[in-house]
């Protein structure tokens, strides 16, 4: 039996249809991811379940007894107890504690005087202390740093029950879900795939729906010229087809075409000089304040060079001083030790977290120009409304206050009103909130085509690997390790003892202590055995690995061809999983093969 089972549901807020007859049916043991861009109403659906969105029409049903607990995206305002308190509205205080403490917060706090971000972990924690039989989450990864979005994507392969989240992180989707479903113009499809299968099978049918499309337009253009020729309705079978054309019309009428994509470029300044900053030395503390002790310092001894054209990925646990170091980057605050020198001609444009240059009450237009029609764009004049409508505004959507938009919305708009601006200095803190995948992959695109410098603070591991040339990276005793490459070229490089160093004190991951290889990120002692020489039967295999490896190259190659054809998806499903179970074995074969080609060849050399 069904735990959850959503009907032929319809939800409709004015216009077209948010839920047109969709439906839902979870197992225990399922972990849905589900997708869409925003506004197609992924956190209506988490409601819709809950029990907290009424639906126009069909039915939502939960199993008898079965728990539900949901994070939702808003806080509430009005809670006046601590965080602890809060926390055990729904469950008792020990396994409240291990939680609020798994995340970094103090349970006495009052809930009130929270961050959002801080609120939201609470939230997140009753969620998880309440071990429900329906876990909701509402893009859970928000505010967490990346060691502690580690840890929940173990916690929730191995606790879940019955899983329905909405995450914008590609990495945190891929290693926890085992089902996707993608709202899509009204429409829910539910693929029992994990997520890279997901993008594949999404791709063939995207082209497919394109063929059918235009084979649809083409018969009906012809359809449409019959008519104009003047041909008399007058035989029945004539008449049939005057009925069947007035049926395509209808058809056409009603189609949904896929929302347009982001065109999304920043405004390039002029040229900064070679050198963006120079930074000899840096240490930085805030003062104690009142009766408090002193504070340890956020960052000790500093030492690095930035140029032009870095893209510099700044990585830490919540509190490290991430902001901080931006800050003095910038020379917003002045170090307590070192200098920061920064080079010429620097038009930076920082990317408000808190979206706090945002006026709540005021329209789209009005924040992005101030009430101008027009605003200046690559030195042109353009109207608001069509360089809106290129972050997916429409008109009716531009003349909207602030606050009724979705969160993603409200990342969009910012988007658009700092790309307007000129600079050669982008500084972005934690950019990747509540954009849609999509959004995330031309932000990525734009920024790879960027030619001036980019700062970077993220959780968002693949976003920071696809980004960025350069991670610094904060250790427990306030210093900042520089690697070359990707966040997961880092983890590779120094390992997860490495990694788990990141942890906030009390926060998941802690590092094993005083192990050869642990701690500040030193590279394991190498072993001192000889090496063996490769034996007969491992000489014949490295001479076999170029055919193994090649057939399994030719196989994958044809397995992606019987993918890409539109047919293959009229079929039977289990045809189509059939081929990507072939094509997943067959790809981990490939990378076993190569594996251990590597493996014979070094003891070949």
């Amino acid at each position: 039996m069904a735990v959850v089972s959503l009907k032929d549901v319809h939800v409709n807020f004015g216009g077209a249809p948010l839920f047109d007859g969709i439906e839902l049916h979870l197992q225990e043991g399922d972990r849905l991811v589900v997708l869409g861009r925003n506004g197609e109403g992924k956190s209506t659906l988490l409601r819709v379940i809950a029990g907290t969105q009424l639906v126009d029409s069909g039915s939502v049903a939960i199993s008898n007894d079965a728990q539900v607990a949901m994070l939702d995206q808003d806080a509430p305002l009005d809670f006046a107890g601590t965080a602890l308190e809060y926390c055990m509205q729904g469950t008792g205080e020990v396994a409240c504690r291990r939680f609020l403490t798994q995340l970094g917060m103090d349970g006495e706090a009052a809930f009130s005087g929270l961050s959002g971000g801080g609120r939201r972990r609470v939230m997140l924690a009753a969620a998880l202390a309440a071990e429900p039989d329906v876990l909701l989450l509402d893009e859970p990864t928000n505010h967490l740093d990346i060691d502690t979005n580690m840890w929940l994507e173990e916690y929730l392969r191995k606790n879940a029950k019955t899983l329905v989240m909405i995450t914008h992180d590609r990495a945190f989707a891929r290693a926890v879900a085992n089902r996707v479903a993608e709202l899509d113009r009204g429409e829910l499809f539910c693929f029992d795939c994990g997520y890279d299968t997901f993008l594949q099978r999404r791709e063939a049918i995207l082209d497919a729906e394109q063929q059918q499309r235009a084979a649809f337009d083409k018969k009906l253009a012809a359809e449409e010229a019959w008519l104009r020729r003047g041909v008399k309705a007058r035989r029945t079978r004539d008449e049939g087809r005057v009925k069947a054309l007035m049926q395509m019309r209808e058809q056409f009428r009603q189609r949904r075409s896929r929302q347009g994509s982001v065109k999304m470029a920043a405004e390039e300044a002029v040229r900064s000089g070679n050198l963006v900053a120079e930074v000899e030395g840096l240490v930085f503390s805030y003062p104690a304040g009142g009766d408090a002790p002193a504070v340890g310092p956020v960052i000790n001894g500093l030492t690095t060079t930035i140029m032009r054209g870095d893209r510099v990925g700044i990585v830490g646990p919540n509190g490290a001083g991430k902001t901080t170091l931006v800050r003095l980057l910038l020379g917003q605050l002045k170090p307590c030790e070192g200098t920061v020198r920064l080079g010429t001609k620097l038009e930076p444009l920082y990317y408000d977290q808190l979206r706090s240059t945002l006026d709540p009450n005021k329209t789209v237009i009005e924040n992005l120009t101030g009430g101008d029609d027009v605003l200046i764009v690559g030195g042109r004049q353009k109207h608001a409304n069509a360089y809106l409508q290129d972050f997916l505004f429409s008109p009716e959507r531009a003349r909207n206050p602030v606050r009724i938009l979705s969160g993603g919305e409200r990342n969009r708009l910012l988007l658009a009103k700092l790309f307007a601006q000129p600079s050669n200095l982008l500084v972005l803190d934690e950019p990747t909130n509540d954009l849609d995948v999509e959004t995330l992959d031309l932000l990525e695109d734009m920024l790879l085509k960027y030619s001036g410098t980019v700062l970077l603070v993220s959780h968002d591991r693949e976003f920071l690997d696809n980004v960025v040339t350069d991670c610094l990276v904060f250790t427990p005793d306030g210093r900042i390790q520089e690697f070359v490459g990707g966040y997961s070229d880092w983890r590779e490089r120094f390992g997860r003892q490495g990694g788990a160093g990141l942890s906030a004190k009390g926060g998941a991951g802690k590092s094993d202590t005083g192990k050869p290889g642990s701690g500040k990120g030193e590279a394991p002692a190498p072993k001192t055995d000889r090496p063996r020489k490769l034996g007969f039967n491992e000489k014949r295999e490295l001479a076999e690995m170029p055919d193994l490896i090649a057939g399994l190259e030719k196989e994958i190659a044809e397995l992606h061809e019987q993918l890409a054809d539109p047919e293959l998806y009229r079929q039977d499903g289990q045809k189509v999983a059939g081929i990507t179970d072939r094509l997943s074995a067959s790809e981990q074969s490939l990378e076993t093969a190569f594996a251990r080609w590597e493996e014979l060849e070094a003891l070949a050399d």
